[in-house]
């Protein structure tokens, strides 16, 4: 036996009423990019329904050249198939307090994690959220300076604190 199976008997639950959503424009008009931590489910955080908002999650939700592809992809997409004009969406980038990653501020705790993972320090150090304001800022910076940042999305950045369960906006929307 799996350890998925208590999931896929909740799923099965879940299947029963499912009603599926038409793909479509998200209507939120949000893609939302945050850390893959277990504590954190965007759609309860945020009260996310099904059709609202993409979910990017990464380690840390930090802003990576895989990322920005996804997000240009989407931009495309929306203007692509949906012919929608004016602005395309927000991109929400939400750090949070207490990340995992934050242990890779640590010169020692880095090297061993590259050591044993075979990861480069340099694209460890790149997830790294020890301070959450800060990486926030630096990823809504480094998102804004992308010449793949379609000029139609705007970013905003924002600390999702784990210990109360709230989020505050670090950075207002902004566009390119």
């Amino acid at each position: 036996m799996t350890r998925l199976a208590p999931l896929l008997e909740r799923n099965e639950r879940f299947a029963r009423d499912h009603v599926p959503v038409a793909l479509g424009l998200p209507t939120a008009q949000v893609v939302v990019v945050t850390c893959l931590d277990h504590r954190i489910d965007p759609a309860a955080v945020l009260g996310l329904r099904p059709g609202e908002a993409p979910v990017i999650r990464n380690a840390g939700g930090r802003i990576t050249p895989s990322v920005i592809n996804d997000l240009g992809y989407l931009a495309f997409l929306a203007e692509e198939l949906f012919s929608v004009t004016g602005p395309l969406f927000e991109v929400a980038i939400m750090h949070h307090t207490q990340c995992g990653t934050g242990f890779l501020a640590d010169p020692a705790f880095l090297q061993r994690a590259a050591q044993a993972t075979g990861v480069p320090e340099a694209v460890l150090r790149a997830s790294e959220v020890a301070e959450p304001e800060r990486t926030v800022r630096e990823d809504v910076e480094r998102l804004l300076a992308s010449p793949a940042l379609s000029s139609r999305v705007s970013v905003s950045g924002h600390v999702y604190a784990i210990e109360t369960g709230l989020v505050t906006t670090v950075v207002d929307a902004v566009t390119v």
